[in-house]
């Protein structure tokens, strides 16, 4: 198996910024009605996959609120997770207004033209630092644990990982389909030798990642802000319904990516890492690896000039975790 990447050499999480002043005005004249005045700063954030906007803003009566904006030209996808997040924000307002959950509210939403814009709190936080330190990884790993109590049941009406997530989930039996002259011989020398294996397990996943848990499905670090007490989660367009230990596996890999701990033993820091079983464990590592095993052999996506390196990286670390999950039976 190849080794992991050198923490220097990962991919930053970034799509290609776009500065508020370079909004439409009419998509910035929705925005500022939301906002309830006119924005009189915004300053850009870094980090994160987003193509568009996304910019903490002062306005002219003190308040300050955080936007994401996108345009379905710089990225045909991008609109719909947006209005998906603003459906997912809207149904957790209760838990996030009495303080159970810790991620920011929504203030409204706004379609213009080709723009999808949300207005929300801005959180008075800071990513953390990467390559990850021992203190900053302890709370997020107690965070964890928080968000699934308070997540199980889930407290809204969601779909379930399989119907969310079924179709991006089949990497390895989309590899397997593929003619060998295609992307099968740009696989590593590990895939391509058990790949007929890595497919049949991966046609298990949706079974052992079944749960009542609601999940966010994206937790890494450029999703994350620390606060002086807590640990706020942010972008929500993929949570669904699923296995309680679905977020902290997703998170593993760009955890070991930026300088964490090994993926395994990231899962065992948490509650519900340690109750997953071996199988289960093996059913969804091994489709996580081929999902980012082949995203990262597709064409680069519009505005997103870093993402398939990303994956690629989050791939490694998969794949390696994976090997060691099913080494016996490659015996």
């Amino acid at each position: 198996m190849p080794g992991r990447l050198p923490v220097m050499t990962a991919p930053a999480a970034e799509g290609v910024r776009v500065d508020w002043d370079a909004v439409p005005g009419p998509v910035r004249a929705g925005i500022e009605q939301i906002c309830g005045a006119p924005v009189v700063r915004a300053a850009t954030q870094p980090g994160g996959f987003s193509p568009g906007v996304a910019a903490r803003v002062l306005c002219a009566d003190g308040r300050r609120c955080f936007i994401k904006a996108v345009s379905a030209e710089a990225n045909p996808d991008s609109p719909a997770m947006h209005r998906r997040e603003a459906q997912v924000l809207r149904a957790l307002d209760p838990l996030i207004a009495s303080g159970e959950l810790a991620a920011p509210r929504l203030r409204g939403m706004t379609d213009v033209g080709h723009w999808t814009a949300l207005v929300l709190d801005d959180v008075d936080g800071r990513q953390p630092s990467v390559p990850w330190q021992a203190g900053e990884l302890a709370r997020v790993v107690a965070a964890l644990d928080q968000l699934a109590d308070v997540l199980t049941p889930s407290p809204i009406t969601a779909s379930g990982i399989a119907e969310v997530h079924g179709a991006d989930l089949t990497g390895w039996r989309t590899l397997a389909g593929e003619p060998g002259a295609g992307r099968r011989s740009r696989l590593d020398e590990w895939s391509a030798k058990h790949l007929d294996l890595l497919a049949e397990i991966e046609q298990g996943w949706a079974v052992h990642a079944s749960g009542d848990t609601l999940v966010h499905a994206d937790i890494r670090a450029d999703n994350l802000l620390l606060t002086p007490d807590q640990v706020v989660v942010v972008d929500w367009p993929h949570a669904c319904v699923g296995a309680a230990f679905l977020d902290v596996v997703l998170f593993a890999p760009s955890v070991a990516m930026q300088g964490g701990p090994a993926p395994a033993d990231l899962v065992a820091r948490t509650r519900a890492g340690r109750a997953a079983g071996h199988d289960q464990l093996v059913a969804v590592v091994c489709a996580l690896a081929g999902f980012f095993t082949e995203q990262s052999l597709r064409p680069a996506a519009p505005g997103l000039p870093t993402l398939r390196a990303f994956q690629d990286a989050q791939a490694r670390v998969a794949r390696e975790w994976l090997a060691g999950l099913i080494k016996p039976a490659l015996a």
